[in-house]
């Protein structure tokens, strides 16, 4: 598979790139600094500079052309305020959902997190994203493509186990961006995961497995 990560120089990004690459698919990264290209190489994947917030369609279409899946795991960072919620987790993921369909690419996954909720109450910026990531999973639920939602709970950078919780709501623990990494390459080549949103955590049963049961 080819397979096109906006955010793959990123915590979550560039495990997925290692998981692909080691399961011998290609990679392309888009990441909006320049800078990242050569860590991206060094980890036998395509670098490709595109900033999803100022970037035209065209210019992620064209970015996108030739891949057969994307993955979504940008993010505007937890030191950032409630504008660049919207800007980079909301707007970002629907420039990426209208440039996959002028590509002619189906697949998209998008990394989302665990309450993602277009309703979800309060003004803090931790309600803001959480608003901002619901709104987002819903234009990518109504766009027509072939999605899948993964919502992951609280995020460590703990060496991953490769044992995992995944269902429609699991207890709201932690997990390891390894972890995660292990399911979203994993959804990738499960095809019934296809049209589904789901919870994940860490947990007793290992990601193929947790993965196929969905």
């Amino acid at each position: 598979m080819y397979v096109a990560i906006a955010g793959g120089a990123g915590n979550v990004g560039r495990r997925l790139i290692r998981e692909l690459v080691e399961g011998g698919d290609r990679v392309r990264s888009l990441d909006r600094n320049p800078e990242h290209a050569a860590a991206v190489r060094m980890a036998r994947a395509e670098p490709v500079t595109v900033d999803l917030e100022r970037d035209g369609l065209p210019v992620i279409a064209m970015a996108l052309e030739g891949v057969d899946a994307v993955v979504f795991t940008v993010g505007a960072g937890p030191g950032s305020g409630p504008e660049p919620k919207w800007t980079i987790d909301y707007a970002g993921a629907l420039k990426l959902i209208a440039a996959a369909a002028i590509a002619g690419i189906r697949r998209y996954v998008m990394l989302s997190s665990v309450g993602a909720d277009p309703g979800a109450p309060g003004d803090d910026t931790f309600a803001v994203y959480l608003r901002a990531k619901g709104k987002a999973d819903e234009e990518l639920r109504n766009s027509g493509l072939d999605y899948t939602i993964v919502r992951p709970t609280s995020l460590t950078d703990d060496p991953g186990a490769g044992l995992v919780e995944a269902g429609e709501i699991v207890d709201h623990g932690t997990i390891s961006r390894d972890d995660v990494a292990g399911v979203l390459a994993t959804v990738l080549k499960v095809d019934t995961t296809i049209g589904k949103t789901f919870e994940v955590t860490s947990g007793r049963m290992p990601i193929d497995e947790a993965i196929t049961a969905l």
